[in-house]
């Protein structure tokens, strides 16, 4: 790993450069005389409070320090591929999980409980990634009861469709008597050809305006993140929260906001959502406007896969994402446990 810059080590990465790969050089001790030095490569996904969080290509994370950084910066992007990406359904789970994260999460075993004030599933289910440490009826008690003193309801959100996805924890979970809901499939995409999609902003629109906060304008066409009042403190968490997050808003002729979407940058991923487009709006390409738009931001990060969500029921949305490119991955739903239901 090369760090030298005019012979003198030098950290050139900032808290802009969460969301891009790194390599980093930090000091972990005295070895007989001489400083004693560590080196780590991966996702650097948050930088807060003095204190630098990598993930590791296998997932795992290193939290280091800002004071024992010696050397650091940011690895150069591969040439983007222009192919569908290949990858497990595990790490697409856990970038997915990163980039619309929780605000509480606890541990049991292998799998995370998480909660966000009632805010979206995906940040309120259990994400079983392996053995809960617990015989599963143990396991299955301790999640009820730790969503119960949350106010919240149990549930746990099951990948399907691939060797590698949780088709023996459903099936475990239906016998219990855990309903299912809301189906949802995985898409994939290479990123380079969804920059390069053929958009243009309509007559009178400025076109793509990329921030890092969401504002009024974006929240009211989004409309999911609370009551009449505005949208509450724990929706806006989970909207900003994520390695690299970016929120695209387009405005009519009018002044009116006329689409929306959101991205998140973690490594190689892109992560698309929320893409949104006014009633009057529609059938005037403003969907690729955005996708394109904010794929050509991911790829000036560093990243060359896409990936994102849809209900398996929203037809319209679906022959969106064919058009673009997007392949199925793998699907999920989740699994909600029944008053009374049996372990």
């Amino acid at each position: 790993m090369e760090f030298l810059a005019g012979g003198r080590a030098e950290v050139r990465i900032t808290r802009a450069d969460v969301g891009k790969r790194v390599s980093v050089r930090r000091l972990t001790g005295d070895g007989e005389g001489a400083p004693a030095f560590t080196d780590a490569v991966g996702v650097l996904t948050s930088w807060d409070e003095g204190v630098l969080s990598i993930t590791r290509r296998d997932g795992s994370s290193v939290r280091i320090e800002e004071s024992a950084l010696v050397a650091a910066k940011v690895v150069p992007p591969a040439r983007p591929r222009r192919k569908v990406p290949a990858a497990g359904t595990r790490e697409l789970q856990e970038v997915a999980a990163r980039g619309w994260p929780a605000i509480e999460a606890e541990r049991l075993g292998e799998w995370t409980l998480r909660a966000a004030g009632g805010f979206t599933r995906r940040a309120n289910s259990v994400l079983p990634l392996g053995d809960p440490g617990l015989p599963l009826d143990a396991a299955l008690e301790r999640v009820e009861q730790w969503y119960a003193e949350r106010g919240l309801p149990a549930v746990i959100v099951v990948a399907t469709g691939r060797p590698d996805s949780d088709e023996e924890l459903a099936a475990e979970l239906e016998r219990r008597g855990w309903d299912a809901e809301r189906h949802t499939r995985v898409r994939i995409s290479a990123l380079a050809p969804l920059a390069d999609l053929p958009a243009s902003p309509p007559p009178g629109s400025a076109g793509v305006t990329l921030s890092r906060e969401p504002g009024a304008d974006w929240l009211a066409l989004y409309n999911r993140t609370g009551d009449s009042g505005g949208p509450t403190a724990d929706a806006l968490k989970v909207l900003t929260g994520g390695p690299s997050v970016w929120f695209a808003t387009v405005r009519g002729a009018d002044g009116g906001t006329a689409a929306i979407g959101r991205l998140v940058v973690d490594g190689r991923w892109a992560g698309f959502a929320a893409l949104e487009v006014a009633e009057d709006a529609r059938r005037q390409g403003l969907a690729t406007l955005v996708t394109a738009a904010l794929a050509e931001r991911a790829l000036d990060e560093g990243a060359s896969a896409a990936y994102l969500q849809v209900e398996a029921d929203n037809a319209g949305a679906l022959a969106l994402y064919d058009r673009l490119g997007f392949t199925d991955h793998h699907g999920y739903h989740y699994r909600r446990a029944r008053p009374g239901g049996r372990r």
